[in-house]
Order: structure tokens, then sequence, then C-alpha cells
């Protein structure tokens, strides 16, 4: 008796193996949706579970693409920045007339606080000040952050000074800060739900008292 040779499956037809992580996310997407959660509700109260859920990812994932909670957290906050830094970078090197100039910087910032189902605030005012406390490294990125900004007005009044918008004995550093600290003020504000047109209210305000 002759026994017939079982038929193998064709290349065509063989499901081939698949192995290590399935691609069913994209990292920089995933980075996304995690800040969103940290903006949210900050560092503490954002568990694994949360961000598994919010990524589609599960915990060796997630662990293998960003580190752990807290590294993922920092690159999160650096996202958060460099997105920040993009959307105003050219405003803040733009000629335009200071007080021009300084009305586009704010409506820009009120657009990324305002952003998303509900008003966020800024990462570095509402989320990241609370979370340096006991973090050195979280703290370092937060002053530098603060650093950076009031340079980059620094820079605006210098260049209006010079051109004969301010008076010749402006205090560039302490208006510099001023108009940081009413973005941080508008952060805050814009958090706890503040209409627009209030938080607009406060910006001419501060507008006409640093470019009298």
């Amino acid at each position: 008796m002759v026994q017939k040779k079982k038929k193998l499956p064709s290349a065509a037809t063989a499901e081939p193996k698949r192995r290590g992580r399935p691609r069913a996310y994209e990292p920089d997407v995933a980075l996304g949706k995690a800040l969103d959660l940290f903006r949210k509700r900050g560092f503490a109260a954002t568990s694994l579970d949360d961000l598994s859920a919010a990524t589609g990812m599960n915990r060796p994932s997630l662990y293998g693409a960003f580190g752990d909670k807290r590294d993922l957290y920092i690159k999160s906050y650096q996202r958060y920045r460099d997105d920040a830094r993009a959307a105003m970078v050219g405003i803040f090197k733009d000629e335009l007339p200071i007080r021009e100039r300084l009305k586009c910087i704010y409506a820009v910032a009120l657009d990324i606080y305002l952003s998303g189902d509900s008003p966020r605030g800024c990462f570095t005012v509402v989320t990241a000040a609370s979370d340096a406390v006991a973090d050195p490294e979280i703290r370092a990125l937060a002053l530098e952050g603060f650093d950076e900004l009031d340079k980059a007005f620094a820079s605006c009044f210098r260049r209006a000074r010079e051109k004969g918008e301010l008076s010749a004995t402006a205090d560039i550093p302490t208006l510099a800060q001023l108009a940081s600290a009413t973005l941080h003020t508008i952060a805050l504000r814009a958090r706890a739900r503040v209409p627009r047109k209030e938080l607009e209210a406060i910006v001419n305000g501060a507008i006409d008292v640093v470019c009298r």
C-alpha cells in the first residue's frame, strides 16, 4: 500500500510567524496622548493603567518605548515645550511693533492654554512647577523654561527700545519678567475656566503697563 504524502502549505498560503511587539501604535501619537493626560492630572494622579488606556499600550510596551512613568512624564514635558516653542518662535522673532507682537504672542498662548476638551493651561506653570518641588530634573527643566521665556521677551523689548517704541531708560529685565508673569497668570486662570474675553482683558491691561 502506497502512503500518500501530506500536502505541505505553499509559500503563498502559509502564515508567517510574527515576532516581537506588534506595531499597533505610533510612538509620537502615544506620546501626545500621554502628554494630554499628564497636563490634565499631573504626575502623581496619573497611573500606569491610565496611561495604558490612553495610549492603547500595555505596561511592557510602555516601558519598552518610553521607560518608566517618570521617564514618560519628562518626555511628555519636553514634547510640550518643543511644540510651544515651535508655535511661538516666529512671533518672537518677527519685526512687528511691540504692542502688536505682544498681542500675537498672548493670542497664541491662549490658543495653547484653552486647547483640548477642557482648558488645561500651561504644562510648566500648572503641572511641572508642582512636581518640581520633589524632583531636581523636573525643577531644572521648569527653571530652564522660565529663563528661556524671560530672554525671549527681553529680546523683544530691547529691539523695541532700539526702535524708539520704548523709553531709553526702560528696564528690559523687569519688563521681560512682567511679560512672562502675565503668561503665567493667564495660564492659571485658563485652567480655572476663566472666559477668554476676561483673559484677553488682562493681556491688554498688561500690554498697556509694559509699553507705556
